[in-house]
């Protein structure tokens, strides 16, 4: 098996093989739609689950407890706080904690004695902890900001790095969809936004446009002197490139996501290490979508913008006509060149053509041409009286 995929992964790099990445665009565009709206949906009837770092609240740790059960801290809670549910997240085998609203020094020192006498521990094995809305607000204002900076700085050096703002603005577009797909999975799923949660999301924007700035630089690579040759359009050396790239985008996704999930499923499930689930559920589900729109959305996001550039367009108008075998100087009359152009893809035709078949094509008009035919069955004159008459005249 390893094999067969090491000789699939040669034959997409030595152009053997294509997969229709971009010119099956538009099926991928759908998808992505289709999915973001469905995410949205549900996200949007379920609500944010936002950690006390984000709204402001008191928290109690009870470590050392026998049993983690979460029935008695949430009924020890209700009776401090009728109107008000808390939150209630179990950290390792042995430690429970507890989220309210914010409370008093004396509310804050009764929960935790009340806490203290339901789990049967200590007082000394309670730490309480308080964040206010002003340093909440703050951590949320910063996160905006860094979010948007990195956005700025990122788009401004990968224009200056490809000398092309419409590379900048396809990878920044498949890197929007990255996002909106892993806040969609995070908020279904319900897990708890924390700070952890927003580490996680900008390690994903950076992988996501690692992984596409490698397909890009395969473009650059694919696509430089395009205009000296009459073989390829724009599309079909962007596409070569999606394709050559295919299978390393795999290899280093797999290499990836496997340590993300066993702190996914061992650590957050089967160990019950709680914190670790936010950061590693948006790095799981991001690398995922990273893959995905570097592969199947970015190439064809730059073969959109990029099309249409007065040189790229007129050099993919001149490899289709010389696909149709017309010349650059007249148009080609027949009915036969006339279906080939109508039925033509404008932007992407074949990687792979085969000249012979302009020949026989050629060929083939010009056996049917009637002149033609009745100039090749003349019989063939011959000087041969001429020259002996010559030859008897002189002597």
């Amino acid at each position: 098996m390893t094999a067969s995929f090491a000789r699939f992964g040669n034959d997409l790099h030595a152009g053997r093989r294509i997969i229709p990445l971009v010119r099956r665009r538009k099926t991928w565009y759908l998808i992505s739609a289709i999915s973001i709206i469905v995410l949205a949906a549900l996200a949007g009837l379920r609500g944010p689950n936002l950690g006390i770092e984000f709204t402001g609240g008191s928290e109690f740790q009870i470590a050392g407890v026998s049993d983690t059960e979460q029935s008695s801290a949430r009924d020890v809670v209700r009776d401090h706080l009728p109107d008000r549910e808390p939150k209630i997240t179990v950290l390792g085998q042995d430690t429970v904690r507890v989220q309210t609203e914010q409370l008093d020094s004396t509310e804050t020192a009764a929960l935790a004695q009340d806490l203290a006498t339901a789990y049967e521990v200590s007082p000394e094995a309670i730490s309480t902890s308080y964040i206010g809305p002003v340093w909440s607000g703050d951590v949320t204002q910063k996160m905006l900001q860094g979010v948007v900076v990195f956005l700025v700085l990122v788009a401004g050096m990968m224009a200056l790095y490809f000398r092309n703002l419409k590379a900048s603005l396809a990878a920044m577009s498949a890197l929007v969809h990255d996002m909106l797909i892993t806040a969609g999975v995070y908020l279904v799923v319900g897990f708890e936004i924390t700070p952890g949660t927003v580490i996680g999301f900008l390690t994903v924007m950076g992988y996501s446009l690692y992984d596409t700035i490698v397909v890009f630089d395969k473009v650059r690579e694919n696509t430089d002197g395009l205009t000296r040759q009459r073989r390829n359009t724009f599309a079909d050396q962007v596409e070569l490139a999606a394709n050559q790239t295919l299978v390393r985008s795999i290899n280093t996704s797999v290499v990836a996501l496997l340590p993300i999930g066993s702190i996914l499923v061992i650590g957050a499930f089967l160990l019950g290490a709680g914190t670790l689930k936010d950061i590693s559920l948006a790095l799981f589900i991001g690398i995922i979508a990273g893959t995905y729109s570097s592969i199947f959305l970015a190439p064809g996001f730059l073969v959109e913008l990029r099309s249409r550039e007065p040189e790229i367009a007129a050099h993919n108008a001149e490899v289709l006509r010389e696909r149709r075998g017309e010349s650059a100087e007249a148009p080609a009359g027949s009915r036969r060149t006339r279906a080939l152009a109508d039925s033509a893809d404008p932007e992407l035709g074949s990687l792979e053509t085969d000249d012979s078949s302009t020949e026989d094509t050629v060929g083939s008009s010009r056996d049917s041409d009637p002149a033609v035919t009745h100039e090749r069955h003349q019989p063939r004159r011959s000087n041969r009286r001429q020259r002996s008459t010559t030859r008897g005249g002189h002597r």
